[in-house]
């Protein structure tokens, strides 16, 4: 089962006691997922999922707080690898219940139920677990890019869906696609406040286990590639240091070059595996500092390095 199988499975679990929070998750799914007829002058309603239990959460929600007769049907889709197609039936009271829901006004559609009728904190977080159980689909955190998206037809409904997610500080977005539009989030922590604030609280646990261990691996990664990058610039600088000794030492020979620069050269080849800091414990004149040693082997490669392009050497070299 997928991640967003288990969240939608969580969320139909959840026991709803409050007869406003069932209509606002129920007009979510009607909205979303119903389709009208007629049948004898009166309206009819079907509302299609693939889910089996979101089919008996809406069969519940009707039955508890409206007591409407419904039926469930099955209907296998033809097409290879798709899933049963599970369609709740409402032939009777269709038009009151779709008044008491906002989704019909005087036997008009609404685009969207009045903001002041979501208003309470409840009926908001109830229409989003409606919305998401209708049309929403949530990445697994462990397998891929952190993802969730409610789909709708109409840009007003996805605006809508977006403002409510954004009163809870989701940082959600809108986006056209050629069939509809997306809300959606890309933020683990966004995300992951989404699911509880949709009920979903074993899922939001689970999304905050990966999300913790996906950053410290993250940083551990992080920590791994910088040392190693700066064991490369050292190992990168000592060879450097070595090539241009040994360089002089073939050209000119040690011998020729001051009393410093020449004990520097000899203990930096006696000590190859050595950092900088510890060169300067084995200058035979004496312990000098890191920076001492840094001066200094930096003054044999500015020779070495003159020395390969222009042939010369500097003066007080040529006088030993």
């Amino acid at each position: 089962m997928s991640f967003a199988s288990d969240v939608k499975k969580e969320l139909t679990m959840l026991e709803v006691n409050n007869p406003d929070n069932a209509k606002a998750e129920l007009a979510a799914l009607l909205r979303m997922n119903g389709s009208l007829g007629l049948s004898n002058m009166h309206f009819t309603l079907n509302v299609q999922t693939e889910n089996a239990a979101i089919a008996r959460r809406i069969l519940s929600l009707l039955q508890k707080f409206y007591h409407l007769p419904a039926e469930i049907s099955v209907r296998r889709q033809m097409k290879l690898n798709k899933n049963n197609l599970y369609v709740v039936r409402i032939v009777q009271g269709v038009d009151e219940l779709l008044e008491d829901l906002h989704i019909l006004d005087n036997f008009e559609m609404r685009p969207t139920p009045p903001d002041d009728w979501l208003e309470p904190e409840g009926m908001a977080r109830s229409y989003l677990r409606g919305a998401f159980l209708a049309a929403g689909s949530v990445n697994n955190p462990e397998t891929s890019r952190y993802h969730l998206e409610i789909y709708s037809l109409y840009e007003e409904q996805a605006q809508q869906l977006c403002d409510l997610m954004n009163r809870f500080d989701l940082n959600a977005k809108v986006v056209d696609r050629r069939s509809g539009f997306i809300v959606y989030q890309k933020e683990a922590e966004k995300i992951a406040d989404m699911l509880n604030i949709m009920g979903a609280t074993n899922a939001m646990l689970k999304m905050e286990d990966v999300r913790i261990l996906r950053d410290m691996r993250n940083s551990v990664n992080r920590l791994v590639n910088a040392e190693n990058a700066n064991l490369d610039k050292t190992v990168n600088a000592s060879q450097k240091q070595i090539d241009d000794i040994e360089f002089l030492d073939q050209e000119i020979g040690l011998h020729r070059l001051p009393d410093k620069l020449r004990e520097m050269a000899q203990v930096r080849l006696e000590h190859r595996e050595e950092p900088m800091s510890a060169l300067g414990n084995y200058m035979p004149s004496g312990p000098i500092s890191k920076s001492g040693v840094n001066h200094r082997l930096r003054k044999l490669t500015k020779i070495a390095d003159d020395l390969r392009e222009t042939g010369k050497l500097p003066k007080d070299i040529r006088q030993n």
